[in-house]
């Protein structure tokens, strides 16, 4: 089983020939309102690529909720865990351009209220993958992932958004999935470092660490061995949700007994198949599209 504690979003997504200078206004071309979020986008991800799947959250008592939890709820994610709070659902601003990268301001809304003490004792054992982000709150994070790892759950922190980690969250952490940039503020990292140092810095012999590298894939770390694994060339259409899908491949191939080196290339394809569609959910590919492209994975 997989449980996620994280955000749940709306996407306001504008499509723009580049992104904009300050104080710039440019037209878009298109604009969409979609589900997003990336405790919600992982929860969707993680289960399209197979693994039974429990969301832990908050939402508002407003319009927003039934558009934030429509894909979630569609897709089979158990959302017994989800409140509903006085505060209205969070938002994330999103502009995507032409190339097909993004910048994103979110507004935390409901997800600033959102508690480790909504997920139960009982839902946290040694047949449980625990996956976190950093767009709750880090001392909410942080008292989840020790409650968890000391009932013998797997906990996987997405360190995303970049944010510097305490010592006990770190500690709690079996499988840390960052980028290069995330890496880097968590390594505390100069900008001369290269990825595999920045893996190195901070995988212990209990703690695993992946980098993900965009269009180059992707290095991991654990117990002294430094890997890499290639991604697929492919000309990207939005990049948005590309990282959450990466997780929760990963999460999920770990869920159901992979070990990293499988799980990681999982989540290098998943991450693949999602830049090859427009939005964050949508983009989301079923665990038989990242197999066939996982096998092909050098």
């Amino acid at each position: 089983m997989v449980i996620v504690f994280g955000s749940i979003n709306v996407d306001l997504v504008a499509r723009v020939p580049r992104l904009p200078r300050p104080g710039e206004t440019l037209a878009g071309s298109r604009f969409a309102m979609t589900a997003g979020g990336k405790g919600a986008n992982q929860a969707l991800a993680a289960a399209r690529a197979g693994a039974a799947v429990r969301l832990f959250g908050c939402v508002g008592r407003d319009a927003m909720a039934p558009i934030a939890l429509r894909n979630v709820r569609e897709a089979g994610v158990d959302l017994a865990g989800i409140c509903e709070v006085g505060a209205p659902t969070g938002v994330a601003l999103i502009h995507v351009d032409d190339a097909g990268e993004n910048c994103i301001t979110v507004v935390a809304g409901a997800n600033a209220e959102v508690r480790a003490a909504q997920v139960p004792d009982a839902v946290l054992h040694s047949a449980t993958t625990l996956v976190m982000q950093l767009e709750v709150s880090i001392d909410q994070v942080s008292a989840l992932a020790e409650r968890a790892r000391g009932r013998g759950a797997r906990v996987v922190l997405n360190a995303a958004p970049a944010h510097a980690l305490p010592a006990n969250l770190l500690d709690a952490i079996d499988v840390l999935v960052g980028n290069e940039m995330e890496a880097g503020v968590l390594a505390g990292a100069g900008g001369d470092e290269d990825t595999r140092s920045r893996c190195r810095r901070l995988t212990t012999h209990e703690r695993a660490v992946i980098v993900t590298c965009g269009a180059r894939g992707a290095a991991y770390a654990w117990r002294g061995e430094l890997a890499e694994q290639p991604a697929q060339r492919i000309d990207a259409v939005d990049t948005v949700g590309a990282g959450d899908a990466c997780t929760a491949a990963i999460v999920a191939a770990l869920d159901r007994g992979e070990d990293l080196r499988q799980a990681v290339r999982d989540g290098v394809a998943a991450g693949t198949l999602a830049c090859l569609r427009e939005g964050a959910q949508d983009a989301a590919p079923a665990r038989e599209e990242i197999a066939r492209l996982a096998a092909t994975l050098a």
